[in-house]
């Protein structure tokens, strides 16, 4: 069977139109995960984490954010012992967010708090802490990756 021109043409929009769908799905179905659902609201608070971080640098020593037997241990400096900290602990998953988990701190008396690490799935984390500690706000982060 012999085609034509118009059968060409035809048969090349069809494609075409195909070809247009196909795009039209795959982007409709891609997940776009992004660090923060409010980004511009956070953005335009972005100076308190510079703030914060230059705060916590000037501590004693860095909080230090590890996996142990499993445990996650969050070991805060010298200057948080004995005194009321209240903050939270964002586990940040880059590749998904459905991993994300955020923890309150509650520290014990050596400015210590312990996570299981059950509750985190095994990834690669950016832990973003954030706490005040007699009004003063500091925020820490670094990466972690649970096993």
């Amino acid at each position: 069977m012999k085609l034509n021109w118009g059968h060409k043409l035809t048969i090349g929009i069809i494609l075409f139109m195909g070809f247009i769908f196909f795009l039209v799905y795959k982007s409709v179905n891609t997940n776009y995960d992004l660090v923060s659902k409010e980004y511009y609201k956070d953005e335009l608070q972005y100076q308190d984490v510079i703030d914060g971080t230059n705060r916590a640098n000037k501590l004693s020593s860095a909080l230090i954010i590890k996996e142990d037997s499993g445990k996650i241990i969050l070991q805060f400096p010298v200057e948080m012992k004995g005194r009321k900290t209240d903050g939270k602990a964002w586990f940040y998953c880059p590749s998904n967010a459905g991993k994300d988990k955020k923890f309150a701190l509650e520290l014990n008396e050596n400015a210590l708090q312990i996570l299981p690490s059950g509750q985190l799935s095994a990834d690669n984390y950016i832990v973003k802490t954030t706490w005040t500690t007699d009004g003063v706000s500091y925020y820490n982060e670094q990466p972690l990756t649970v096993k």
